[in-house]
């Protein structure tokens, strides 16, 4: 007995079942769907890391490159600021005493050239010489000139600060001291120096300028 193929209402085998057998035929002559692919993807994803991991790697050397250059600098310029800080306050320091000086030099002058009759009497001193700092800002009102009620003589504007100490504060020296005197004699102020026992950049105290 013959079996009878399967045929559509028009006579011939149906195309279904025919299209079915021929993917089942190449199926199965392929082989397995997505392998080559899924190498391909996955030398892809490990050249990938491994560029990843040489690009990571170069970039912390630079990283670690830069910051020992920066410590290296860091480490050379911090005495570059304090030198300058401490040059610049020195300056100020020779200036302050300059100011004061020439001031004591002024008030001197001014006793001598009225041979001490312009001094009041309360700040009268043998030398000639302020008996403070205070009267060089504070200023008084000359003995010997009439009509001068109100009109000081002054000869500083405001006794500088030590900018060493932070403070308008200043050793003294009498004129009858000796000039390297670490004590004031109280007569008179006949030169100031710093109280500071700091040493200048040039190896000298400033307590010597």
């Amino acid at each position: 007995m013959q079996t009878r193929k399967a045929v559509s209402p028009s006579g011939r085998p149906d195309g279904l079942a025919v299209v079915i057998k021929r993917r089942l035929s190449s199926i199965r002559g392929l082989p397995a769907p997505g392998r080559n692919q899924r190498g391909s993807l996955v030398r892809k994803s490990e050249s990938r890391a491994a560029a990843f991991t040489h690009a990571a790697g170069f970039t912390l050397l630079e990283l670690i490159i830069v910051i020992t250059i920066l410590s290296v600098l860091t480490a050379a310029a911090v005495p570059m600021v304090r030198n300058t800080v401490k040059r610049e306050r020195e300056a100020e320091l020779r200036v302050a005493l300059r100011q004061i000086r020439s001031a004591l030099d002024r008030y001197k002058k001014y006793n001598d050239d009225s041979l001490g009759a312009s001094i009041p009497i309360e700040y009268k001193t043998q030398s000639g010489f302020p008996k403070d700092l205070k009267i060089l800002e504070e200023g008084f009102i000359p003995a010997n000139v009439v009509g001068t009620t109100g009109t000081k003589v002054r000869f500083l504007r405001k006794v500088p600060i030590d900018p060493m100490t932070g403070k308008a504060d200043w050793a003294l020296r009498a004129f009858k001291d000796e000039a390297n005197a670490t004590s004031w004699g109280g007569e008179d102020v006949w030169d100031v120096y710093s109280k500071s026992t700091g040493e200048a950049l040039n190896g000298t105290k400033y307590r010597d300028w």
